[in-house]
């Protein structure tokens, strides 16, 4: 029987893929505002390059933005980015069901923990910018835990909230650290498949949910 309720963030809790787009559209928008000359999809595509190099946990997309266009005096276009940036984070919503439904889960005795991967502290402003920290007996994020969503990973975590496997279930978007390595650690797994990046990959998972009002009554099939 399930007792315990691992989920992500990104494009679980909330469509992440649509935000970032959006949060990165509105930092060019604000550099080209500031005086920055540039067409803004080029600008923003040169971004995005940056960022499938350096990783989306790097703190200087933008710094290192205006070195490849040789600006020599940045700051003022790398502040504005940032603000743009933060500001839209400030608009960020959970998908509409999901608080709702996590109170639900606690009410009726789950143990709800977030497995994640990332920097702790950029995990952790999610959470509470989102709105949704409450709900939550523990959160597990791959720079605290020393290691990245593997079988390792969700080895440390059960060993830390003292469960078994079978007693456990992953909730995730992503294949590849979301399904499998919980799978192959004897965990049960549902896949969101709210739209976000990786619903096209494959990765059999127990379950699937197109909707996170449905995770009560998937968890009851487990």
């Amino acid at each position: 029987m399930v007792e315990h309720v691992f989920i992500d963030i990104d494009d679980t809790l909330f469509p992440t893929s649509e935000f970032a787009e959006l949060a990165r559209r509105k930092a060019i928008r604000a550099m080209i505002e500031a005086g920055l000359d540039g067409d803004q999809d080029k600008l923003y595509n040169r971004l995005i390059k940056i960022i499938k190099k350096r990783g989306p946990n790097y703190d200087h997309h933008f710094d290192d933005l205006c070195k490849e266009l040789k600006i020599k005096r940045p700051a003022k276009y790398i502040a504005a980015a940032v603000g743009a940036y933060h500001a839209t984070k400030g608009t960020a919503q959970p998908y509409p069901e999901v608080p709702r439904t996590l109170m639900k889960l606690r009410d009726e005795g789950y143990h709800l923990y977030v497995a994640t991967n990332g920097a702790a502290v950029k995990q952790w402003d999610k959470l509470i910018l989102l709105g949704v920290s409450i709900f939550f007996e523990d959160v597990f994020v791959s720079e605290t835990m020393g290691i990245e969503k593997n079988v390792q990973f969700f080895q440390k975590a059960l060993k830390h909230i003292k469960a078994k496997p079978e007693d456990c279930v992953m909730v995730g978007d992503k294949p590849s650290i979301d399904i499998i390595p919980p799978n192959k650690l004897g965990m049960k797994t549902i896949r969101a498949m709210m739209g976000g990046r990786h619903t096209t990959k494959p990765g059999k998972a127990n379950l699937e949910m197109k909707n996170f009002s449905e995770l009560p009554k998937l968890l009851k099939k487990l």
